[in-house]
């Protein structure tokens, strides 16, 4: 959510950022923000001019009554009084209504990007940061991860379109061993090596919990929800995880907070097709292990480098080649102020599949929560920035994992840093399953 005092003072620049977001006039009308908004601020003053007087009234009444004065003279100033009681019960009424139309279209406008964002329209227009790593040149017929699974024995999208329907993952076997592997191989790494704090979260979250990192009221018909509890399936770790200090003062010793949860998450979806739909690429239900920070916001940009570091260093590890992609204002995400993608090689397609998403939401995010930090742990508090990133995207890892490391044969070789995490297998070889 957006300073409404920053955008009475800055509409032309609100204006300007959304142009650059894409965001056609239709959905967001900053001329009727702007009509509402004087409308609200005349009835203020009428309600505080109307609250004067009726104050001063109340002490003339009141005086008038000490002296024991009585009649006419008292009475017509008693009928004035409940006329403007009246009065202000209209304005008050009406004034209500604009200020809940004036949070609801807060709650609509998007970020404004960071300074340092590209201006474009959409991905054609994002700019490569930085490359690791050279894809690989097969001397065969490339296989996809679904016919690599289907080989294995270690993915069944079919019994899981059985079980509940399309776009739910199965695995089998060793699998099932990767999938399991491939978290505790990511959290040991953001443990261990970089300094966050493992959490474990509830996997739904009410409408205040959604609200607070925006996925509410926009994204509404995206979640999964469940009426008779009135609880929503979480889309990303980042919802709980960012919401543990909602409506807290936080002393600023305590910054900055480093979390790191594992959790399935759960999207719908909706209007995906083609390539993007194939397999494991994009599902209703995945698993990611996520990555918050809680920052002041001096330091966030330099912890949004970080995290993205910390989100690649798991691709270095598993020696999967990448490149980090600089979002452009026309595929910014609704609550972002800066991200970055990381792209791994995706062997099948000859292209790069996003398995990561780093951002910088600075207070948008922390204002909606009434998320606060004390500066100095005395005086006047203020908001401090929030970000988070995928470290990583479990399955769309294992599909890149397993396309990557594939042989002539059709075996998978596992890489080094894997191995301890899945019994020491160094290979899914199909020649020893054939015997």
């Amino acid at each position: 959510m957006l300073d409404l005092r920053w955008i009475r003072e800055n509409i032309k620049t609100l204006e300007q950022a959304l142009k650059n977001r894409q965001m056609p006039d239709a959905e967001i009308s900053v001329k009727e923000f702007v009509e509402v908004d004087k409308k609200r601020r005349a009835l203020i003053q009428k309600v505080e001019s109307l609250r004067a007087e009726r104050n001063r009234l109340n002490k003339e009444i009141g005086q008038l009554k000490r002296n024991g004065m009585i009649g006419p003279q008292i009475d017509e100033l008693i009928r004035r009084n409940k006329s403007i009681l009246e009065e202000m019960a209209t304005y008050e009424a009406d004034l209500k209504k604009l200020e809940e139309w004036i949070h609801d279209w807060l709650l609509r406008i998007p970020n404004i990007p960071h300074p340092s964002v590209p201006i474009g329209v959409d991905e054609q227009d994002n700019i490569e940061v930085r490359r690791w790593g050279t894809p690989r040149t097969f001397s065969f017929q490339v296989r996809d991860h679904e016919d690599l699974g289907t080989l294995h024995r270690i993915l069944d999208l079919k019994r899981a379109s059985k079980i509940a329907g399309s776009r739910f993952p199965l695995f089998l076997n060793e699998g099932a061993l990767l999938i399991f592997g491939l978290i505790r191989f990511m959290l040991d790494l953001h443990i261990k090596q970089h300094g966050y704090t493992q959490i474990h979260v509830p996997f739904l979250v009410n409408e205040n919990t959604m609200t607070g990192t925006g996925q509410l009221p926009k994204f509404k018909d995206d979640l999964y929800y469940i009426e008779r509890d009135d609880l929503y399936l979480i889309p990303t770790a980042e919802v709980p995880v960012t919401n543990l200090f909602r409506e807290e003062i936080l002393p600023e010793s305590d910054l900055p907070l480093k979390f790191v949860c594992y959790s399935p998450c759960f999207r719908r979806e909706a209007g995906t097709y083609g390539l993007e739909s194939k397999g494991l690429i994009r599902q209703h239900q995945f698993d990611k292990v996520e990555l918050v920070q809680i920052t002041k916001p001096d330091d966030s940009y330099d912890a949004l480098e970080e995290l993205t570091s910390h989100a690649e260093k798991v691709l270095q590890l598993l020696e999967i080649p990448y490149r980090v992609i600089a979002l452009c204002t026309g595929d910014l995400g609704f609550s972002a102020a800066k991200t970055y993608d990381i792209e791994a090689w995706l062997p099948s397609q000859e292209r790069w599949l996003e398995v990561s998403s780093c951002s910088n939401f600075e207070t948008f995010q922390t204002r909606r929560m009434r998320l606060k930090y004390r500066p100095g742990n005395k005086g006047k508090s203020a908001y401090p920035h929030s970000l988070n990133g995928s470290g990583l995207a479990v399955g769309r890892t294992f599909v890149v994992l397993i396309e990557n490391f594939q042989e002539a044969d059709g075996s998978i070789v596992i890489p080094h840093a894997l191995r301890p995490y899945v019994d020491g297998l160094k290979k899914l070889d199909i020649m020893k399953k054939n015997t």
